[in-house]
This record gives structure tokens, C-alpha cells and sequence, in this order.
């Protein structure tokens, strides 16, 4: 979002245009942002071994999928639900990961019917999964290389009590598995967490699979997952991608000549493309002063941003209607009844009934973890490309929580006691 002649503007549209014609809360997402997110990528790690495969549990809406696609990015998904998304977005079967945790094998046997490439993180599953197809379906394997990264603590997936992936201190017990059920490992994954701010942690991640890939001789790829930290607020360290891409790059000549031949590397960003794209635009709807505080409360809260409560996440808020107000200290707060607090103690320009604020790096995690909460609706969302406004996904009615509930007719028709 840009200032723009002292108008706040998203991809050259107006926000006070946005909001006028789709209403409000609304999702906005820059188009044109995740495209040069997605260059900045391809440009770093400029060879053609590097392969990335959107997290789409960031942001699911087909038409960002379709952007990407177009792009010539792959997929992750982490449920056979994304698995569906995927395909119907136009994802080739082989470049979609499914990478399930905690489910049943059933979810694992229609993936297999759905031609798309299967990473185990359960021992017990790489067992049942060898009974079932023994070599004729390759696997990837999920590691837990125990290398924790930054952030809070509910992103941090590496650490020795995660539920995610295979120990690597299990390596013996996998390999007999791997054996005994005549399994076809094309690919070893590890993914330590979000908002890694250090490529040694990166690289550190990459020696524990690197040693372990000496064990799999029919390797095809190596998967790093993703972690990569935006800014949320000015002056944010970040991950700094050409440095990770250098060194990297550097490192993987040694272990090719070890190896004895180049493996593809892939990764999984989500945040890092769709985050700063996205702008979740709020209309407030009063100003309460307290003992204590001035509250701004809008038409929105945690059922449709659930990060700030959740994670303790900043995001940015600006006042898009007012850009050159006086400056005043308020806290933004929802209209749920339950605390739903989105920015506490923000410097705003003042802030009127009617004003939109909108809450910037809303793009991942926003909409994709929303919930109708106090049977409130979820927002509509809009793509801006190439300087155009295009409604992605209706506002939801009445209908819409209605649809799925069955009314009994026998308690319609009794009397009230």
C-alpha cells in the first residue's frame, strides 16, 4: 500500500474505491506483489535445480494458486482437502507434496490415486505405506533434523517435542523400514519453522540432510521447506534470500561432488510470497474512551485475523481515510464478544466513525485460518492486477451459515415449556 497525492492506494486503486465498491471488512491482495515476490526468489536462486512449491495453507484462494501456477511455481499441500484445491486450481499432479501429519493412511492411499508425490513423517505410516506399494509409488521422507528456529513458539515445527516429522536420531529405524518394505525414497524433507531470520540456521539444517541423504542412494530432490521472515513492522530483520542463495549454492558444489551427482532443492515458501501482498481493510465503527485507553472498534476481529491473538503478531495498521490527521494513540479492537484486541497502543492519525483502517501483511494466515465466530460472516476478497480490482471470493450471508444445518422438524413444532 502506497501514499499516493495524499490518497492511500493498493496496486494503483484507491482503498477508499475498494471498500466503496466490494464494502467492508475486506481482503485486498496485490497481485503484482506476489509476482515480483515470486522473481525475487527465482532471481536469487537462479539455477534451475531450485524448485519451489507454494505452502498453500498461507492463502487458499484458486485465483492466487492460478497466479502462481502461471508463474511456474509447484505446490505444498498439507491435506488432501489442498490436494483438491490444487488440481482444481490447475497444478499438474507431480507438482503438488502432499504433507499430511497425524492423519490416517486412507488420506495418504487417495493422494497415491491422485498421482501426487507422497512425504511421509510417521514411522508407522512409512510402514503401512510399504505393505500397501512397496516400490511402485516413491516416497519422500519428513525429518525432525532438532534445530529450532525463531519466532513463537506455536511456529516452530524442528524442536525435540514437535509433532512433526521423523527424529533423525530415528535414522537406523527408518533405513530398516525402508528395507524391509522395499520403499523408493526420491526425496528427504525437514521444515524447522517460520520467521527464520539466519541462513546458518538454514544451513545448519542442510548438513543434517545432507548426511542423512549419504543413506538414499535413488535421491531425486532435497526439500528445505521454507521460514523465510518478511517485515511486519519498519526496521524488521529479515531473511536476507540472496545471502541464503550464495551460500547455499557454494555448499551444494561440495556435496555434489560427494554424492555424485546434483540433486534438485526445494522449498516451500508461503508467508514470503503472499504476506505483504495482503491488506485487510476494516471500517471503524466507534471510538470509546475508557479510564485508560481510547479504543477504535471495527468491523472485524480474530474470526477474520486470528494471528494477532494467536501469535502475538504485529501488523501494521494505517488510517487510510484521514492520512494527514493529528496523530493520536488508540487501541484497535473487534466486535467479537471475546477479547479480540488487533493492535494495542498504535500511534494513528485520528480516527472518526466511518474512517477505514486497514491492517497491512494481512496476505497469509489471514483469511485462510478465519472462522464464522459469534455467526459472524467472513469477508469478501479482491485481487488487484495490473491496476484492476477483481472480486476473488463473495462476501459470505445468512445462507452461507445455514447451509450445512439440518433443522429438526419435530423441535420446530414444539411448544414452548
Amino acid at each position: 500500500m502506497e501514499l499516493v497525492n495524499e490518497q492511500y492506494v493498493i496496486g494503483g486503486v484507491p482503498v477508499t474505491d475498494l471498500v466503496r465498491q466490494f464494502d467492508s471488512p475486506l481482503y485486498v491482495y496485490d497481485g503484482d506483489k506476489i509476482l515480483s515476490q515470486y522473481k525475487r526468489l527465482r532471481t536469487a536462486f537462479a539455477d534451475s535445480r531450485f524448485v519451489f512449491k507454494y505452502a498453500l495453507k498461507a492463502n487458499n484462494n484458486l485465483n492466487i494458486l492460478r497466479l502462481l501456477q502461471s508463474a511456474g511455481c509447484g505446490l505444498d499441500a498439507v491435506s488432501i482437502q489442498e490436494v483438491h484445491l490444487g488440481l482444481r486450481a490447475g497444478f499438474p499432479a507431480h507438482e503438488i507434496l502432499f504433507t499430511p501429519n497425524c492423519v490416517n493412511i486412507a488420506e495418504y492411499e487417495e493422494a497415491v490415486r491422485l498421482g501426487v508425490r507422497i512425504n511421509i513423517d510417521n514411522i508407522r505410516v512409512l510402514e503401512e505405506f510399504g505393505v500397501l506399494y512397496g516400490d511402485k509409488i516413491p516416497v519422500c521422507i519428513r525429518l525432525n533434523p532438532h534445530i529450532v528456529a525463531g519466532g513463537h513458539g506455536n511456529i516452530k515445527t524442528g524442536h525435540i517435542d514437535s509433532k512433526f516429522g521423523i527424529s533423525i536420531h530415528q535414522l537406523r529405524h527408518i533405513l530398516r523400514v525402508v528395507r524391509s518394505g522395499n520403499l523408493r525414497v526420491e526425496g528427504l524433507h525437514m521444515h524447522t519453522g517460520s520467521d527464520i531470520l539466519d541462513a546458518e540456521v538454514f544451513l545448519t539444517a542442510a548438513e543434517v540432510l545432507f548426511e542423512a541423504a549419504e543413506e538414499f542412494p535413488d535421491l531425486q530432490f532435497l526439500d528445505f521447506g521454507s521460514g523465510f521472515k518478511v517485515a511486519y513492522r519498519e526496521g524488521d530483520v529479515v531473511t536476507d534470500i540472496e545471502q541464503l542463495a550464495r551460500r547455499l549454492t557454494d555448499r551444494l558444489q561440495e556435496f555434489d561432488r560427494s554424492y555424485g551427482r546434483a540433486l534438485q532443492i526445494w522449498f516451500e515458501p508461503g508467508k514470503f510470497l503472499v504476506s505483504e501482498s495482503g491488506h485487510l481493510l476494516v471500517r471503524a465503527n466507534t471510538v470509546k474512551q475508557t479510564v485508560s485507553t481510547v479504543f477504535v472498534g471495527v468491523d472485524s476481529g480474530l474470526n477474520h485475523l486470528i494471528r494477532p491473538m494467536l501469535y502475538n503478531a504485529w501488523h501494521t495498521i494505517v488510517n487510510a481515510t484521514n492520512p494527514s490527521g493529528t496523530t493520536r494513540l488508540y487501541s484497535v479492537v473487534g466486535y467479537i464478544c471475546e477479547t479480540d484486541t488487533l493492535g494495542w497502543d498504535r500511534k494513528l492519525t485520528e480516527v472518526r466513525e466511518g474512517d477505514i483502517l486497514a491492517l497491512l501483511n494481512a496476505g497469509a494466515y489471514g483469511y485462510s485460518m478465519s472462522s464464522n465466530y459469534n455467526s459472524r460472516f467472513r469477508p469478501a476478497e479482491v485481487l488487484v492486477l495490473g491496476g484492476k480490482a477483481h472480486l476473488i471470493r463473495k462476501r459470505e450471508k445468512m445462507e452461507d451459515l445455514l447451509r450445512n444445518m439440518v433443522e429438526l422438524p419435530e423441535l420446530q413444532a414444539m411448544e414452548r415449556v
